[in-house]
């Protein structure tokens, strides 16, 4: 599947710092990290279609559940609004 890597391609480019596979993950599971990666988490939940989203999570076992607090933890976070925090 192309999805992981067009994911982080999305998430790291405009980024010094590059997220692996698993740190994004650790980021979507834990909210102190994905504050700590604040860029590439706006990424991820601006940037990458809901549809890569939602695949790159199953790719890793997260949960759909799980991948909607995440985006709705950090769009309270960061006060941005994000299609899987509505």
């Amino acid at each position: 599947m192309k999805s992981p890597l067009l994911v982080l391609s999305t998430v790291n480019a405009p980024y010094s710092k590059k997220l692996d596979a698993q740190e994004l993950v650790r980021c979507l599971l834990d909210p102190s990290s994905a504050q700590a990666a604040c860029g590439p988490m706006s990424s991820f939940f601006g940037d990458v279609e809901p549809e890569l989203q939602i695949a790159f999570a199953e790719t890793y076992g997260i949960s759909h559940d799980q991948l909607v607090a995440a985006a709705k933890a950090f769009a309270e976070f960061s006060g941005q609004s994000f299609p899987l925090a509505a």
